[in-house]
C-alpha cells in the first residue's frame, strides 16, 4: 500500500494560465501544508476559481507544475452525478474510501494472524497494516457513518430521504450535498470555491467548525469574510502586485490589520516624498536664480570680492546640482499616490429646516400579501437601518415598498418628494447599447461626472468604460449601479445585499462609506461580517409575524417593535 497521502502537501510552482488573450495566472506558486487553511481573495476575475481548477487538475496550466495528494477533494459547481442518482448513491461514494480502509484492515489483520512472526512476509504485512491504520485514523474511518448523519443534519439536509433523487433537489440543496460529501470523505487536501453559498447562519457556523477540525490542507476562495476570519491560517491576495500574489499569515482580521498598516505606511511615504519633491523643486528652481551677494563690493572688500563671490557661486551650483540629481532620482522611484477609498460624494443638500426634525418616512402596518407580513417602522433623515431575516421573510419586498416600486396595503407617509435610490440584487439598464462611460455621464450629469470620475471610485476598470452595459457581467452591472448611487447619493439609500459580487476589499470600503454617507441608509443583508459590525439599528423580519427585535448578541425570535432611532451618523467599526 502506498504511503498515506494525508501527510503530503499541496504544491504549485510558477503556474501560468492563459484564457483567450488574458493571462489569468502569471507565475503563481503556492504551498499548502497539512493543517494550513489558505484563503484566496481578490477582485472578481483575478483568477481565484481558475487557480482552484488548476490545483485540482480539472484544468491544465499553460506552464508550471502541481503536486497534489491522490485523494484531493474539490467542491465542484456541479456534482458528478446524474439527476436519477439518489442521496444514498452520493453517500455511498463519499463513504467508499472509509469502507475500503476498514475492509483492508480486516484483510491485513487476517493475513497477519495466519503468517508466523518469523516468516519473511510478516514484516511487510505489518508495515502495510501500520500504513493502512494510520490512513484510517486520519480519515476517522470507524466514525464515517455517524459523521455522515451529523454532516447532513448540520448542513440542513437531515430531513431528506436517502432514496430521494438529485433531480428533485433545489440548486441550493445540491450544492450543500456536494459539500457534505467532501466533509464525509475527509480528503487529505480540500479545495473549496465559495463554500458558504446557499448556507444559512447555522450551517455556515457548522461548516467553519468542520473545516477547522480537518487535518487536511485546505485552499478556499470566498467572498464570505466571516468564514475567512473563522477558518483561515493564511490569506493570499491575488490582486495584481509588483512582486506577484502576497501571502499574509493569520485570518481575515489579521490580513485587514496588516493592510491598514500597509496603507498608513504608503500614505506616510507618499506625503514625505511629495514634501521632499516640493523642497527639491524649490531648491533646483529658485536657488539657481539667486546671486549670493546682490550688491557691489564695498571699498574695503574689493581686494577679496572676486574670490568670495566665486566661492559662494560654487556652493550654490553644487547645491543646485545635488537637488537636481535627487529630484531626478525621486521622479524615477517615487511611489504612486494611494488610490482613494470608496466614499459617498456629498450632494447639494439644502440648509436644515424645521421639517428636518420630522421622520423622512413612516410605515404603519404595511403588508404585501404572500410576501411581507404587517410591518411598521420610522426612518429619520440620518438613519442607519439594517434589515435581516431568512429567505422569504420579505427583505427585498420591504425595500421595494420604501422605494415606491411596489404597492402595499397599510399606511406609508413620506416627506414631500424625497430622493430615493435602490440597489437591487438583479441590476438591469434600460439602454443596453450605451457604454459604461455614457451611462454614468447621462445618469449623474456631465459636471458631476467630471468632478467624480467613475474610475476614481475603484468599482470598475478602465477597460470596461467603453463596453456596452448589456455586455457587463452581473457583478459589473451591480458595481456600475452602486457607482451611480455613490456619486450622487439620494436622501434615502436602499441597498439590497450590497456586498454580493464585491471583493472583500470593496465590501470593507463600502461599509466604511455607509457610516459617513449622507442621508438615510437602509441595508438588507445576509452578510454575517457586515451584520456583526453594524452599529446602527437592526430589525429582523419574520415570515410569520413582521418585525422582531434583535438581542444584544444577535437577532432573537421575540415579537416587538423596532428599536429606537440611533444618533445621526453611526459608523461601522
Amino acid at each position: 500500500m502506498p504511503q498515506t497521502s494525508s501527510r503530503a502537501a499541496l504544491l504549485a510552482h510558477d503556474l501560468v494560465r492563459i484564457l483567450g488573450d488574458r493571462r489569468v495566472l502569471d507565475g503563481v506558486s503556492l504551498t499548502a501544508s497539512p493543517g494550513r487553511r489558505i484563503g484566496l481573495i481578490g477582485e472578481n476575475g483575478v483568477g481565484k476559481s481558475t487557480l482552484l481548477r488548476v490545483l485540482a487538475g480539472v484544468d491544465e496550466p499553460d506552464s508550471g507544475s502541481v503536486e497534489r495528494p491522490a485523494d484531493l477533494g474539490f467542491l465542484h459547481q456541479e456534482m458528478p452525478f446524474d439527476a436519477d442518482s439518489t442521496l444514498a448513491d452520493v453517500l455511498d461514494e463519499a463513504l467508499r474510501e472509509a469502507r475500503e480502509d476498514l475492509a483492508e484492515l480486516d484483510r491485513l489483520g487476517a493475513e497477519l494472524a495466519r503468517v508466523p512472526e518469523d516468516s519473511p512476509n510478516h514484516r511487510e504485512l505489518l508495515d502495510a497494516y501500520g500504513r493502512c491504520l494510520e490512513q484510517a485514523q486520519d480519515r476517522e474511518s470507524w466514525d464515517a457513518d455517524r459523521r455522515a448523519a451529523l454532516v447532513l443534519d448540520g448542513l440542513g439536509l437531515g430531513g431528506l430521504g436517502h432514496d430521494q433523487s438529485l433531480g428533485t433537489l433545489s440548486g441550493g440543496q445540491r450544492g450543500r450535498l456536494a459539500l457534505a460529501a467532501l466533509l464525509v470523505r475527509r480528503p487529505s487536501a480540500l479545495l473549496l470555491d465559495e463554500p458558504t453559498n446557499h448556507l444559512d447562519d447555522e450551517a455556515a457556523a457548522f461548516l467553519e467548525e468542520q473545516v477547522r477540525a480537518l487535518p487536511a490542507a485546505v485552499v478556499v476562495a470566498s467572498h464570505d469574510r466571516a468564514f475567512l476570519d473563522a477558518v483561515c491560517t493564511d490569506v493570499i491576495d491575488l490582486d495584481p502586485a509588483v512582486d506577484g500574489p502576497v501571502r499574509h499569515g493569520g485570518n481575515y482580521s489579521a490580513y485587514l490589520a496588516e493592510k491598514h498598516a500597509e496603507r498608513e505606511r504608503w500614505e506616510r511615504r507618499y506625503a514625505e516624498e511629495q514634501e521632499e519633491l516640493a523642497g527639491l523643486r524649490h531648491a533646483a528652481g529658485v536657488t539657481a536664480h539667486r546671486v549670493a551677494p546682490d550688491r557691489g563690493p564695498r571699498d574695503n572688500e574689493k581686494m577679496g570680492y572676486g574670490h568670495r563671490a566665486g566661492r559662494v557661486q560654487s556652493q550654490i551650483s553644487r547645491r543646485v546640482r545635488n537637488a537636481t540629481r535627487r529630484l531626478d532620482e525621486l521622479d524615477r522611484t517615487k511611489v504612486a499616490e494611494p488610490p482613494r477609498p470608496l466614499r459617498f460624494t456629498a450632494g447639494e443638500l439644502a440648509a436644515p429646516t424645521e421639517e428636518d426634525s420630522r421622520p423622512l418616512m413612516e410605515l404603519r402596518n404595511v403588508r404585501v400579501p404572500g410576501r411581507l407580513e404587517p410591518t411598521s417602522l420610522e426612518l429619520s433623515t440620518t438613519d442607519r437601518l439594517l434589515v435581516t431575516g431568512g429567505n422569504g421573510a420579505g427583505k427585498s419586498t420591504l425595500l421595494a415598498v420604501l422605494a415606491g416600486r411596489l404597492t402595499a396595503e397599510g399606511e406609508l407617509r413620506a416627506r414631500r418628494d424625497p430622493t430615493v435610490g435602490l440597489l437591487t440584487q438583479d441590476t438591469e439598464f434600460e439602454r443596453a447599447h450605451r457604454t459604461v462611460r455614457e451611462t454614468y455621464e447621462q445618469s449623474v450629469g456631465a459636471a458631476r461626472a467630471e468632478r467624480v470620475p467613475l474610475l476614481s471610485l475603484g468599482l470598475l476598470h478602465a477597460a470596461d468604460l467603453d463596453k456596452p452595459v448589456g455586455q457587463l457581467s452581473v457583478g459589473q452591472r451591480r458595481r456600475l449601479a452602486l457607482a451611480l448611487l455613490v456619486a450622487r447619493p439620494p436622501q434615502l439609500l436602499l441597498l439590497d445585499e450590497p456586498t454580493n459580487h464585491l471583493s472583500p476589499r470593496l465590501c470593507d470600503e463600502l461599509e466604511e462609506a455607509l457610516g459617513s454617507g449622507p442621508g438615510a441608509i437602509v441595508v438588507a443583508s445576509h452578510d454575517r461580517w457586515l451584520r456583526r459590525r453594524w452599529q446602527g439599528r437592526t430589525i429582523r423580519l419574520a415570515p410569520d409575524g413582521g418585525l422582531r427585535r434583535p438581542s444584544p448578541g444577535g437577532p432573537s425570535s421575540c415579537s416587538a417593535a423596532p428599536t429606537s432611532p440611533p444618533a445621526a451618523g453611526h459608523p461601522l467599526q
